[in-house]
């Protein structure tokens, strides 16, 4: 996709609190990142400011004129919604749990202490949402008690409904997906819990939460669609958990967003998927399908640069009692019908039988049946340096992510794209994202007027109806 440079707009987000001492004085020297080539480190510290400069691209040059800008208030009512579409706009964020900040305080040392107070934090991570103004929010490391006292109440009050999904076990953060009232009606709730007590393999507490949502559109029958946010196993060396933890999350998925015409409604799916672009996770979202074997469990996710000593993936990932195909879907549990008794088989129809047990068993390919985009491209078409998503002492990389089901138009030599039975939307536009370097000049993330160390995933969309 390519990027518009013309009809840029600036945006920035202005902290609450303004530190009176001039930056070169407020900010240490951030932490040196280890094996980092190219990174700040080595690079020498750019100078720094206080914004972060972020611009609206748009993806379609005949929408360059029409699009509306989110939280431009002076917007042509012929760009709203009509008879024949439905305009929306979804935002991906992981606002960093503050519980996760405290335990892991070694990957801000850049940062001074003030910034990291959740008193801090908070005002400016709602005036980011409030100025942003989207649709739908689907946001991750949403910590339960802040949920309850200040972040639900305060979204409430900007006219969302919000649902949560607290991660198992002892950990106090979740999932949560909000949607403004004005724009939907909400059809159901299907939380995915990814622990099972029952099989070894899956033993995190990590979660999904998959909503299916109804436009509020007049005079026209609008399908419902599917909102999907998650936040994976972080783990790099754990890509079997990933990689099932995904598949539980596209059967859910599957199960909600399935018609009656045996076709999918539109699909969004967010979240912080914990792999890079162009690792094996990253590729199966968006080409439907991964062959396995000989993969090692490292690789998985693209966060190792070594698979020295790593074992390969077994094949099959999961075992057979979780009851999701190498599909991605829920399997139907049938008991077979039994008309003859053992003795009436024959021990080579056994033998038979036994065979294509195991060959199925043991198949390789994954698959699932949506085709799905990502909002973003990963690197800059002119540069080819990398996007980031998240920044802090240890790393700068992209692992948050915004996928939709694109028109067919869109995906018009995707592998497996003129089979795939999905509603269709079209990316209208997106907020650009940064370079490492771009978030170093305001001393990474978080920082006086970022307040997660992930910066927000927006991106505006239109279903033709």
């Amino acid at each position: 996709m390519g990027r518009w440079p013309g009809l840029r707009q600036w945006l920035w987000i202005p902290g609450p609190l303004s530190p009176t001492q001039p930056p070169e004085q407020r900010w240490p020297a951030p932490h040196t990142p280890q094996h980092r080539p190219g990174s700040r480190a080595s690079a020498g510290r750019p100078p720094l400011r206080s914004v972060i400069k972020r611009n609206w691209e748009y993806i379609c040059s005949h929408d360059k004129e029409k699009t509306k800008i989110l939280g431009d208030k002076n917007v042509d009512p012929k760009c709203e919604d009509s008879e024949n579409k439905f305009d929306f706009s979804v935002m991906s964020y992981n606002i960093l749990s503050q519980d996760l900040l405290e335990d892991n305080s070694h990957l801000y040392r850049h940062c001074q202490r003030p910034v990291l107070h959740w008193s801090f934090r908070f005002p400016n991570i709602l005036k980011e949402i409030k100025h942003f103004d989207a649709d739908v929010l689907c946001l991750q490391e949403v910590q339960e008690d802040h949920y309850g006292a200040e972040i639900r109440p305060s979204l409430e009050s900007l006219g969302y409904h919000c649902e949560y999904k607290m991660r198992t076990g002892r950990k106090p953060d979740g999932c949560a997906i909000c949607f403004k009232h004005s724009k939907f009606s909400l059809l159901s709730v299907n939380p995915v819990e990814f622990f099972r007590p029952d099989i070894s393999l899956l033993d995190r507490d990590n979660v999904g939460l998959v909503l299916l949502l109804q436009p509020k559109i007049a005079c026209a029958a609008s399908p419902a669609i599917c909102v999907a946010n998650t936040h994976l196993l972080y783990n790099p060396r754990r890509g079997d958990i990933k990689l099932t933890q995904l598949a539980m999350l596209l059967a859910e998925i599957s199960s909600v967003a399935h018609q009656k015409d045996g076709s999918f409604c539109p699909i969004v799916m967010c979240g912080d998927f914990n792999s890079v672009p162009g690792s094996p996770l990253y590729s199966f979202i968006k080409e439907g399908k991964l062959n396995y074997e000989g993969l090692p469990i490292g690789k998985v996710s693209g966060q190792e640069q070594s698979s020295r000593g790593q074992r390969i993936l077994s094949i099959p990932i999961w075992p057979p009692n979780l009851g999701i195909s190498q599909n991605c879907v829920y399997e139907v549990q049938q008991v077979p019908k039994v008309e003859k008794t053992d003795s009436d088989l024959t021990q080579t129809q056994l033998k038979q039988t036994e065979v294509l047990v195991t060959a199925e068993k043991l198949s390789s390919n994954l698959q699932h049946h949506f085709s799905l985009s990502s909002v973003y491209s990963h690197y800059f078409p002119d540069t080819g340096i990398p996007e980031v998503t998240t920044c802090h002492s240890r790393s700068a990389i992209t692992v948050d992510y915004i996928f939709y089901s694109a028109e067919k138009e869109d995906v018009a030599g995707h592998p497996g794209a003129e089979v795939a039975l999905v509603g269709g939307l079209k990316l209208l536009a997106r907020l650009s994202l940064l370079t490492e370097q771009d978030l170093w000049t305001v001393n990474g993330l978080p920082n006086e007027n970022n307040s997660s160390d992930h910066l927000p995933l927006l991106a505006k969309f239109r279903l033709e109806l």
